[in-house]
């Protein structure tokens, strides 16, 4: 079986398509938040592995509120050193929230929230970002594919409903798998359903 699955992914890097995988609305908190909410010395609780090593889907939930309503989110694990919720444009438009598009982690003059929790309330002035579609690459993939870090791509998302994304970003990083993630609106806009493939169909070094 094993074996069998190897191949699998052998022919799919050997075609120049990469698996897509649909990032919902969720969080990633700092310990500090985290205790803000839960209780001091709280600690998340793992529900299932993710596909990027050593991230983990929580058991606990949070409420994001904004000016138009609230919305229960999913938290990501482990914890991180900033406080940061990726949203999709219609999460925004939903909650009467803003946000721009941001790669994970760029979170200066990112957008406002609030959190609410079990034991507590945290109101950030940053943090709150729209993900911009990207493709994490272990970095013999990319050699293999010939892509560097934060090199820009097209990626074709193969569905009865094909869409082809721009300025797709490369994140290479030795403690990735090879993955593309996109927001429920670019899943939604090309009819994404189960497991899902893309093709990167063309490539502009930065």
């Amino acid at each position: 079986m094993e074996n069998l699955v190897q191949a699998m992914k052998d022919a799919i890097q050997a075609n120049g398509l990469v698996q897509v995988e649909t990032s919902a609305r969720h969080v990633h908190l700092s310990q500090t938040d985290l205790e803000q909410l839960f209780g001091v010395g709280y600690k998340l609780t793992g529900k299932r592995a993710l596909s990027q090593p050593g991230q983990y889907l929580a058991e606990e939930k949070i409420t994001l509120v904004g000016p138009k309503g609230e919305k229960k989110i999913s938290i990501l694990g482990p914890t991180r050193v900033k406080t940061q919720i990726e949203l999709s444009r219609s999460d925004c438009m939903m909650l009467g929230m803003t946000a721009p598009i941001r790669l994970s982690g760029q979170l200066n003059e990112s957008g406002a929230f609030v959190l609410k929790g079990p034991n507590g309330v945290v109101a950030l002035s940053e943090g709150a970002i729209i993900a911009k579609a990207h493709i994490h690459v272990p970095p013999e993939m990319a050699d293999r594919l010939k892509l560097v870090d934060k090199q820009r791509v097209r990626l074709e998302i193969i569905t009865e409903r094909p869409v082809i994304l721009q300025d797709v970003i490369v994140r290479v990083d030795e403690a990735s798998s090879y993955k593309a993630h996109i927001d429920t609106d670019e899943a939604n806009a090309a009819a994404c359903e189960g497991f899902t493939l893309g093709r990167i169909i063309d490539s502009r070094v930065k």
